[in-house]
């Protein structure tokens, strides 16, 4: 195996050849990639009292608020995935940061909103951890704040249980004309509108729980469907096995099924609008760094609609 620094070296090499020289305008921010809290929002189906049952296979029985505790994350299925260090499970209260799997989930799969972090190289996640402290990494939520005063050794804690996690699948992609109603309530999560209906999908990718109750509880046992355009998944192979004339081939750096090379991530079956957030990120400056610097050269020329056909077809592709 290439070793990380030489690989990225390599992987820079060949960037710069087939890509130069790249110019393009940089696109309008993609809101629906980008899911912010409606100020207007409708009743919630299930309010912070609702106490939910013990499901099959758990013991546990919480209330909705208990499940939004940044600081003692619900551990449903103990025996589902490994111990999990302190800072996973607990956080750092005294520093405010927040327990990992309360956002990423005690197998590491995450939201829409958040990240899929199962199965990232170390190397990678402490990476990651260092640009957001540094402000190379710009945009991120409370994980900006939060890398500012977290710990090496919680770093360290917290990027070996995820390395550990093997990458499941969590993402159904839908290609659709129609998409149920939605709305983006607290905690950026989208959610399906209660008043129900459809609307037209125009382009955009609209991800949803494949079941509320366990989203809002933190359940880890069901996942996400993402609505994408027709013909989103057929355009977006195209884009990633040959670039399509506008970029470099996903595989190149990915590996040839997507599910990562050496340091470099996966990116097979993780949640589309992310993908598409990084990747804008990447082409306006608010992602910069040594593998984000790579990157930009990638996405330069790329589209709204090319990066929404990207991560569509990358989010059908199996994660292992």
């Amino acid at each position: 195996m290439i070793a990380g620094e030489a690989l990225m070296k390599r992987i820079g090499v060949v960037i710069a050849v087939v890509l130069a020289p790249a110019l393009a305008a940089a696109a309008d921010k993609p809101e629906w990639a980008f899911p912010t809290t409606e100020k207007d929002l409708p009743a919630p189906r299930i309010d912070g009292a609702t106490l939910r049952a013990a499901p099959q296979g758990s013991t546990l029985s919480i209330t909705r608020a208990k499940a939004d505790d940044f600081f003692d994350i619900p551990n449903w299925y103990p025996s589902m995935y490994p111990a999990m260090p302190k800072i996973v499970q607990y956080g750092n209260k005294e520093t405010q940061v927040r327990a990992c799997g309360a956002c990423h989930l005690p197998i590491g799969t995450g939201h829409d909103e958040s990240a899929y972090v199962a199965g990232l190289p170390v190397n990678y996640f402490t990476r990651q951890m260092a640009d957001w402290k540094s402000g190379d990494r710009k945009f991120g939520g409370t994980m900006v704040q939060m890398a500012k005063v977290i710990t090496d050794a919680e770093i360290k804690d917290a990027a070996d249980y995820f390395a550990s996690l093997k990458p499941r699948s969590w993402i159904r992609v839908v290609e659709t004309d129609m998409v149920p109603k939605s709305f983006v309530g607290p905690g950026n999560k989208r959610l399906l509108h209660p008043a129900g209906g459809t609307e037209p999908i125009g382009n955009r990718i609209i991800e949803v729980p494949e079941n509320e109750e366990d989203v809002v509880y933190r359940d880890p046992r069901s996942g996400f469907v993402a609505y994408v355009p027709q013909g989103s998944i057929k355009k977006g192979e195209a884009l990633a096995i040959t670039g399509g004339g506008k970029t470099v081939p996903c595989t190149i750096c990915h590996g040839q099924t997507l599910q990562g090379l050496g340091d470099v991530p996966g990116i097979a079956g993780r949640h589309p609008n992310y993908i598409v957030r990084q990747m804008w990120n990447m082409q306006n400056g608010e992602r910069v760094g040594t593998s984000a610097a790579l990157m930009r050269q990638v996405v330069e020329k790329l589209s709204n609609d090319d990066m929404l056909a990207i991560a569509a077809y990358v989010a059908s592709r199996p994660p292992e």
